[in-house]
C-alpha cells in the first residue's frame, strides 16, 4: 500500500501518535491539547494526531461483552472494542477546542482506510487519501482514533491490539508525511523491557528489519505491520516519550547497526501440538487470520505473540486440534539471528529474560549455533 504524496504548495502535516498510557487521567487530555496548540503556533504546521483510549477501557468493553456472550462473533467484538479509542479521540478534540484550535475527528469509517473482513486483525488493502487531506485543509488538528478502519462493505474493522501505530503510519502515507512520531511511556526501543530487565539500554538507531523482527516476537513498542508499511513508504519512525518536552529516543529507518536484544511479552503463549503436521496447519490458520505467530523449529510448537487472542475459541472455530500450553516464549535477537526458549510461567520468564540479556550483551558473547546458552536459528 504505497501512496503518492500530495501535490501543491501545502506542506504535509506532522503526524503524531499517543498511546493509552498518555491519558491516565482526564486532565491529561487538556495538558496534551495545550502542548499541541503550542506546536501549531510555534511551527506553523497542522497536525494529525492518532490516539488510543484510556488504559483499561478496551478491556472493560471486552469484559462487558463477554458477560453478555462468552463467545461473541469477531464482527461484534471489532465494533465494540474500537469505541474506546473513539471516546479518547473525542475527548482530545474537545480539549483542543477549549484552547481555541479548530479540530475534528475522523473515525475508522471516515478515514478512507479499507481492509479485508478479518474483523479482529484486519489487513489494510487500500487507502483513499482524500478524506484526510480535506480534513487537514479545513482544520488545524485532525484527531484519529487508532486501530480503526472499515471493510469494503463499510463495516467497522479493528487492526488488532496496539495497532494505533499502524494507523499512524497509514495516515502519514496518506498525507505525504516523511516521518511519523510515536509517543509512548518509553522513549524508544530498548534491548529489553526497561521496566522489567536490569541493564536494558536504549537503541538509538534501529533498522526497519530489526524493528519488525523484534515486533514479530512480541516486542510491545511498535506494531510489526506498522514498521513494514513505513519501510514500503520510506517513512521514518521517530519514537518519543509521551510527556513534555517529548524527548526523542529511537529512530527507525534505513540506518541502524546490528543490535542484541531479548524480547519478552508476558501475554505471548507457545502451543505444543501432537505432530509437526498439526503445528504447521495451526501456524497457517493463525497467520491467515493476520495474527502474529511464529512457527518454532525446536518441535511441533507455535508461538502466538502479543496475546489478546482467545486461543481455545479460535482453535475451535477454525477446526484445529487444540495445542497444549507449552510456556511463555522468550526470544534473543542478534542481527538477523533469533533464538527462542520457553519459560514455564511469568516469574520464570523474567529470570530467563534477564539471563539471556546479560549473555547476549556480554562483550565477545558466543552466539554461534553451538553456544551453550542459546540455540540460534537464522531468519
Amino acid at each position: 500500500m504505497t501512496e503518492t504524496p500530495p501535490t501543491g504548495a501545502q506542506q504535509p502535516p506532522a503526524v503524531l501518535k499517543f498511546g493509552g498510557s498518555s491519558f491516565r487521567t482526564l486532565a491529561a487530555y487538556q495538558h496534551l491539547a495545550e502542548a499541541l496548540s503550542r506546536r501549531v503556533e510555534e511551527e506553523g504546521t497542522r497536525l494529525v494526531v492518532v490516539v488510543s483510549g484510556q488504559p483499561g477501557e478496551t478491556e472493560q468493553f471486552r469484559e462487558r461483552l463477554s458477560q453478555v456472550n462468552p463467545h461473541p462473533e469477531d464482527e461484534t467484538v471489532a465494533g465494540l472494542l474500537t469505541l474506546a479509542d473513539t471516546v479518547g479521540a473525542q475527548l482530545l478534540a474537545t480539549a483542543l477546542h477549549r484552547t481555541g484550535r479548530t479540530a475534528t475527528v475522523l473515525a475508522g469509517h471516515q478515514l478512507g482506510l479499507t481492509t479485508d473482513s478479518a474483523f479482529m486483525w484486519a489487513r489494510l488493502e487500500h487507502t483513499d487519501p482524500e478524506p484526510l487531506r480535506t480534513a487537514v485543509r479545513d482544520h488545524e488538528v485532525v484527531v484519529v482514533p487508532g486501530g480503526q478502519a472499515a471493510d469494503r462493505e463499510g463495516r467497522p474493522t479493528w487492526l488488532g491490539k496496539n495497532s494505533s501505530d499502524l494507523s499512524a503510519v497509514a495516515v502519514a502515507a496518506a498525507v505525504g508525511a516523511r516521518a511519523c512520531e510515536i509517543h509512548s511511556d518509553v522513549d524508544g526501543i530498548y534491548s529489553s523491557d526497561p521496566h522489567l530487565i536490569t541493564g536494558a539500554r536504549l537503541l538509538g538507531e534501529v533498522s526497519y528489519n530489526t524493528a519488525a523482527l523484534m515486533s514479530l516476537y512480541g516486542a510491545k513498542v511498535l506494531h510489526r505491520r506498522a514498521v513494514r508499511l513505513a519501510q514500503r513508504n520510506r517513512i521514518e519512525i521517530v519514537c518519543r516519550y509521551n510527556r513534555p518536552p517529548f524527548p526523542r529516543g529511537s529512530v527507525i529507518g534505513t540506518a541502524g547497526s546490528s543490535v542484541a536484544a531479548v524480547v519478552l511479552n508476558q501475554r505471548s503463549t507457545a502451543l505444543r501440538y501432537a505432530t509437526e503436521e498439526l503445528a504447521d496447519r495451526a501456524y497457517t490458520v493463525f497467520h491467515g487470520a493476520n495474527i502474529d505467530v511464529v512457527r518454532l523449529t525446536s518441535g511441533p510448537l507455535v508461538a502466538v505473540t502479543g496475546g489478546f487472542v482467545d486461543l481455545p475459541e479460535f482453535q475451535r472455530r477454525n477446526g484445529l486440534t487444540p495445542g497444549e500450553y507449552a510456556g511463555i516464549p522468550v526470544t534473543a535477537v542478534r542481527g538477523s539471528q533469533v533464538a527462542t526458549r520457553l519459560a514455564v510461567d511469568e516469574e520464570d520468564a523474567l529470570h530467563l529474560t534477564q539471563r539471556l540479556h546479560d549473555h547476549v550483551n556480554r562483550p565477545g558473547a558466543d552466539l554461534s549455533p553451538d553456544a551453550p546458552l542459546l540455540e540460534m536459528q537464522g531468519v
